[in-house]
């Protein structure tokens, strides 16, 4: 279902023209009312004036999560402070968290790009939508919540945790949809095969999972556990939160929100922006946001564009699912590999759960070295001694095909590894320690 066709069918260069008008009003608002944009632009001597297309963004400043923590709280606000009627915010592991302040209308904004979202995955006013994104000053809960109910969906408010108690809701009222992170969605699956739970038998058809990268074969996984479509989405809180991207029925790319979120791919080194079709760093532009508007944010996610028309009739540019990220990029004997190409290769061996965790070390000789711990199905942990190290030399061959390195694996039974109700934590670096 295409729940906006006027803004998502709309042809292309009357997108471009929408996107003209509101990224000239946006510079004008910032460089009014942010001090921090203020003089950023004074520095370039830019003004609305300069920009007289589209790709005259080009010349405007980046903005990064750095600058987002030294203006913390309120440095970035954009409009009088009792406008704002809702916060969010990172979870600040790292330093500061990020902010994101809303007026009313950023929710109203939210709430529509939350519904093309979910309308993307299939959602109508007849699901019932059990949501186990966590609730509180993160995102992803509330963003489903409100998605839902502008569908006029059915909302359970579960939020993260008590697995439990999300199987016996699951069962009991009759869940069609499951909004969550993809790990806690093959998390719950396990759960649900100990309690004698055959998930594919109940109501539960579609997913939209987000929040972390995730590849091809886990979304092959997840389906077939459950016996569902599941989507990818993508959104963060710097921005709006989910919704800002999303995959319709075709499963080929996530559609941008773009007459909301003007996105851009840039080499990650120079900042330059790349031709057409090649990976790089995915950078938005909130056009709309009235609160806590960003400049050409740098995402730090790495991925492409597709332009190709989608058979679902939408006209928005798409973005392939994430690669990973470039804080996430891990440099190994001057390798770069990311976490998400030894998840695609694992759930590509019999055998293997898709659960894995990466351990880091720097031994005698001063060289990386890398232990990958994997759990193995049941029954093949079972089985004979014989059997374990072929599959413990198949997947280091296939590591080292995949990566161009050596990887020592390490096979431990099934729930060995700690699960994560949230993002899953894939890599422990102790090179630093």
């Amino acid at each position: 279902m295409i729940y906006s066709p006027e803004y998502e069918c709309m042809e292309v260069e009357a997108r471009k023209r929408l996107q003209l008008a509101r990224l000239k009003n946006l510079v004008e608002k910032l460089y009014s009312g942010v001090p921090f944009y203020r003089k950023k632009m004074d520095e370039m001597d830019l003004r609305s004036r300069d920009i007289h297309s589209i790709e005259d963004i080009e010349k405007l400043p980046f903005t990064t999560k750095d600058d987002l923590r030294e203006n913390y709280p309120h440095g970035l606000l954009a409009c009088p402070k009792d406008r704002i009627v809702e916060v969010h915010m990172s979870s600040g592991t790292t330093g500061k968290p990020v902010v994101d302040e809303y007026t009313q209308n950023d929710i109203d904004i939210w709430r529509e790009a939350m519904a093309r979202t979910l309308a993307g995955g299939g959602c109508t006013k007849d699901d019932i939508v059990q949501n186990c994104y966590g609730y509180g000053l993160f995102t992803g809960g509330p963003g489903a919540h409100y998605g839902a109910m502008t569908l006029g969906a059915e909302v359970l408010p579960m939020s993260s945790g008590n697995t439990a108690r999300q199987l016996m809701v699951l069962q009991d009222f009759g869940s069609t949809m499951l909004t969550c992170t993809p790990s806690y969605a093959l998390y719950m699956t396990e759960e649900a095969r100990d309690a004698g739970i055959d998930l594919r038998k109940l109501p539960i058809s579609k997913g939209c999972f987000g929040a972390e990268p995730w590849s091809e074969n886990m979304r092959k996984e997840i389906e077939t556990r459950y016996g569902m479509k599941a989507y990818d989405i993508y959104g963060l809180t710097e921005i709006i939160g989910p919704g800002v991207s999303f995959e319709c029925e075709a499963q080929n790319g996530l559609h941008i929100n773009e007459d909301l979120f003007y996105p851009e791919i840039i080499d990650p080194v120079t900042g330059k922006t790349l031709p057409e079709g090649e990976k790089g760093e995915l950078v938005f532009t909130t056009l709309t946001k009235e609160g806590t508007p960003l400049l050409r944010y740098r995402t730090r996610d790495i991925t492409y564009f597709i332009r190709e028309p989608c058979t679902c009739g939408r006209t928005t540019v798409r973005m392939h699912r994430l690669f990973g990220r470039t804080d996430d990029m891990l440099i190994i004997r001057g390798v770069n590999v990311f976490p998400s190409q030894i998840e695609q290769a694992l759930i590509e061996i019999e055998g293997t759960e898709p659960q894995y965790l990466i351990i880091l070390t720097r031994g005698a000789s001063h060289l990386d070295e890398v232990e990958l711990q994997v759990e193995v199905k049941q029954e093949f942990f079972s089985d004979e001694t014989r059997g374990l190290e072929r599959l413990q030399a198949k997947i280091e061959s296939v590591m080292k095909s995949k990566l161009q390195i050596s990887v020592r694996v390490k096979l431990v039974e099934p729930k060995t590894i700690e699960r994560s109700i949230g993002k899953a934590k894939r890599v422990i670096d102790k090179r630093t320690i």
